[in-house]
């Protein structure tokens, strides 16, 4: 599929989960969703019960794959970068962490996500956080103005990921980090995947080797790239995952391509620091 046809199918697929106030990394089935799902995924990679409850109805919409909040260890004053912000779940518990003084930044470039994510900060009086508009491989940002990026479940959908790391590299100041939550592959997938619409949306099809994402960040210019943290999507999981449900409906995806699938996809938290 073409970078460009890519972006559209994952700008149009997340702007229908920001009306509908889905979850599921990925477009909704009838029934699987919701309030209740969302916090059953949350909880499931790493997300704490005062986490969830700490922020307003509808922020958290269960899109993630881990917690880079928690893992980020923030400082009261700092300026955190969210790359794919949603609708501003991490963005509103990294302002608790940066306090008054300092300052959190969303960047989605899905225009529905943007509003619910501002009408979220509005509801909950966030004054050090603002959300802007733009994609993540050309970032709204100037060079050496940021301390932390995170992100979670949204660089693996970038079909240009490289780029994606360059851009981070360059906002963040000389000694700055990244945390980052993503999915990567042990192994290719099925073709019939690869080219699933489906998939795409669902933080899948976009996905990269392992290895190839790790050289990304380090081509880049990271220092001190390390995984501290990874854990398998099990074929069980995959049968169930109402994303997997939605790949299955495409006629051309079997069910022994998701069991195959169930085998190559990993969750990965993944550290790294712009030299000082």
């Amino acid at each position: 599929m073409e970078k460009e046809k890519i972006k559209t199918v994952v700008r149009l697929g997340y702007a229908q989960v920001a009306k509908d106030g889905g979850s599921c990394c990925g477009p909704q089935t009838s029934g699987c969703c919701g309030v209740n799902v969302s916090k059953e995924i949350s909880k499931g990679i790493g997300y704490s019960e005062d986490e969830m409850n700490s922020v307003p109805d509808g922020a958290n919409l269960g899109l993630g794959c881990g917690n880079p909040v928690a893992l980020a260890s923030l400082k009261q004053g700092e300026v955190v970068l969210d790359l794919g912000s949603g609708a501003g779940f991490d963005c509103f518990l990294a302002s608790a962490r940066v306090g008054e003084k300092g300052r959190v930044i969303g960047v989605d470039m899905t225009p529905e996500m943007l509003e619910k994510a501002r009408e979220n900060a509005a509801k909950g009086g966030y004054k050090n956080v603002e959300f802007r508009l733009g994609e993540i491989e050309n970032l709204p940002v100037a060079d050496n103005q940021v301390d932390i990026i995170i992100s979670n479940c949204v660089i693996n959908l970038s079909p240009d990921k490289e780029q994606v790391f360059r851009e981070a590299y360059r906002v963040l100041k000389p000694g700055g980090r990244l945390m980052v939550s993503d999915i990567v592959l042990l192994e290719k997938l099925p073709g019939a995947i690869q080219q699933s619409v489906a998939a795409y949306i669902g933080c899948l099809a976009g996905a990269a080797l392992k290895e190839q994402y790790l050289d990304a960040v380090k081509q880049a210019g990271f220092k001190d790239v390390k995984i501290i943290d990874e854990s398998s999507f099990g074929a069980d999981y995959m049968a169930n995952d109402p994303t997997a449900q939605a790949i299955l409906m495409d006629e051309k995806v079997s069910r022994d391509d998701l069991k195959k699938l169930g085998k190559a996809v990993r969750s990965i938290k993944v550290s790294a620091s712009k030299p000082a």
